[in-house]
């Protein structure tokens, strides 16, 4: 029987942590007793806050600044966490691209940034930290998206990339069992674009089969779940209210 740490002094690296999904994240598990490493690309403000409250909350956390469309940051990012917290037994890949790019505007450049951070980023974080997750029988957590089981309309690298990651995270399951476990969330609409008004979020929320929009609550719930489900691994949990059994695209 394996025997697993309790959460109070574990170690994670959350990836694009600075704000939205990943600064949620990166709190939910200070309070649930994790050390944190915060990663951030451009936003050193939002970092540093979460960074405070997750001080606040009588846990240690470290900021590691990198662009992991390079693979030579993956690489840092991973070691700095490691250095910073003295060891890692959770890894949150949330950073990601999110451009709305039509079809007929698709071009390689736009579909490289879109593998390259949905994509290869996460893969090269785990390489990384493979031994590190290893020697603590840790886990990974990949944010997918809805969007890899319906397609959005108008984001075609997006949507192409998150299904790449959705296949990732099962490779990564075979391959690095079975001292470590590799998950997946799938969030649908939690924090709507932040240029739409009321009647755009009203239109989402009533796509889901659940009647309103999903929050970060939603989110953290299942990044926690799938840390501490020891017999879980290669799965992909939607968090979407619904919306890919409903029928309908919460990305439109």
């Amino acid at each position: 029987m394996v025997v697993h740490p309790p959460s109070s002094g574990r170690k994670a690296l959350v990836t694009g942590a600075g704000r939205r999904l990943g600064a949620a994240i990166a709190r939910a598990l200070a309070d649930a007793g994790w050390d944190v490493a915060v990663h951030h690309r451009g936003s050193p403000e939002g970092a540093a806050e979460v960074a405070g409250a997750i001080r606040a909350a009588g846990r240690q956390a470290v900021v590691v600044a990198g662009d992991l469309a390079l693979p030579e940051d993956c690489a840092r990012v991973v070691d700095e966490a490691v250095a910073g917290l003295g060891g890692l037994d959770l890894l949150v890949s949330s950073a990601a691209n999110f451009e709305r790019i039509s079809f007929d505007e698709v071009d390689a450049a736009g579909f490289d940034r879109a593998m390259a951070l949905n994509v290869r980023a996460p893969l090269l974080l785990a390489h990384r930290a493979r031994p590190h997750l290893r020697a603590r029988r840790g886990s990974i957590v990949v944010l997918t998206c809805t969007s890899a089981t319906r397609p959005y309309r108008g984001f075609v690298p997006y949507v192409i990339s998150k299904g790449a990651a959705k296949q990732l995270v099962r490779t990564l399951a075979v391959e690095l069992a079975p001292e470590i476990r590799v998950n997946a969330v799938a969030p649908g609409t939690v924090l709507a674009p932040e240029e739409y008004d009321a009647a755009q979020n009203a239109a989402l929320a009533n796509k889901t089969l659940v009647g309103r929009l999903g929050s970060p609550d939603d989110i953290t719930r299942a990044v926690l779940h799938l840390a501490d489900a020891t017999f879980v691994t290669g799965h992909e949990l939607l968090v979407d209210g619904g919306v890919a059994l409903n029928g309908a695209m919460s990305g439109e």
